[in-house]
């Protein structure tokens, strides 16, 4: 087992790329999926390509071909006859439009004169005619119900009715000049607005009514793909099987140099027992084992067998006192690791 290398981090600039090109290609599968030709008993709208330009990525000089749509509506024979029509009526309508608007200029240039004096008299002279023998009346009989009431003619009381009695006549008369006077005047701006509204009638003309297709149609789209998210995720997870790894490998060099501190242990394979391979490391097997009773501590370690580590490192290898044989894993490990 050789030390485990880092994962190398995503390149920004190829990642933005890939971005690009992935937002470029799905834009132009939605513009496919969208663009739906529809058809119906008053005509058609169908869509197709014209042409396009190029589209020069400023990040990475990549260039893409991006089509141009156009949309085109096709009305059926008696749709397409009533808007003929139509359009011709509209033609005559603005034409006439035209020529009726010749006036204008001249003719809101001039002032508006609102001068109902004459209006005035002629309603005065009307209501002298129907109103004048009614107030004589009224005037003649309230003096008889006064003189009946023994109110003499001159007294205050007397004075007073007769005030009030022509107050009202007043207003009555004045009420009639003021309404005479609106109505003058309405009448007026009617007759100035009427060649207005004429021609403005003319100039709305008609409007011919588009076909329609029913309901919307399914338009399917396509999601955009997060590129940048997936390269970084991948990249998270080449990273923790890397930690993962180096902990293993930390793990295990705990176990090989945890034999009470030492860096030479004591690795040939008599003084061991329960011995179950586990890996390899820098080219050398491990093994997990106990110690034989009386050889070590009677826990379980990780380490090589010095009969097969003599064969590659004999330099690593040395004999005790006891005629066992021993490692130096220092320089074992040290020598052996890339």
């Amino acid at each position: 087992m050789g030390k485990p290398k880092a994962p190398k981090s995503p390149d920004p600039k190829e990642t933005a790329a890939a971005q690009t090109g992935t937002n470029v290609t799905t834009a132009l599968a939605n513009a496919q999926l969208g663009n739906v030709n529809q058809y119906g008993p008053d005509g058609s709208v169908t869509y197709s390509t014209n042409g396009g330009r190029n589209f020069t990525d400023p990040t990475t000089g990549a260039t893409y071909f991006i089509p141009q749509y156009e949309q085109r509506t096709t009305l059926s024979p008696q749709q397409q006859s009533i808007k003929s029509q139509t359009d011709a009526a509209e033609l005559n309508l603005g034409s006439l439009a035209n020529q009726q608007s010749g006036f204008l200029k001249d003719y809101l240039s001039k002032p508006v004169n609102l001068d109902t004096s004459a209006t005035e008299a002629r309603t005065m002279e009307l209501a002298n005619q129907r109103l004048a023998p009614l107030v004589a009346q009224r005037d003649e009989d309230l003096r008889a119900r006064l003189a009946n009431q023994g109110i003499k003619a001159g007294s205050d009381a007397y004075g007073k009715e007769l005030s009030t009695f022509n107050q009202g006549t007043n207003d009555a008369y004045n009420q009639l000049i003021l309404n005479g006077h609106q109505q003058a005047v309405q009448d007026i701006l009617t007759q100035r607005n009427q060649p207005l509204n004429e021609i403005s009638a003319l100039l709305s003309g008609s409007q011919v009514g588009m076909p329609q297709f029913g309901a919307g149609t399914n338009q399917p789209s396509l999601p955009t793909v997060d590129y940048s998210g997936l390269v970084e995720q991948n990249y998270q997870n080449q990273l923790g099987a890397y930690n993962t790894q180096m902990q293993q490998s930390n793990g295990i060099l705990g176990g090989l140099f945890g034999l009470g501190g030492k860096v030479i242990g004591l690795s040939d394979k008599r003084a061991k027992k329960e011995i179950e391979p586990v890996g390899e490391m820098a080219g050398h097997k491990l093994y997990s084992f106990k110690y034989k009773k009386g050889k070590g501590d009677g826990k379980r370690h990780v380490g090589v067998m010095a009969q097969e580590v003599e064969k590659k490192r004999p330099d690593a290898v040395s004999e005790r006192k006891d005629g066992l044989k021993q490692v130096d894993y220092g320089k074992l490990f040290k020598a052996g690791a890339k």
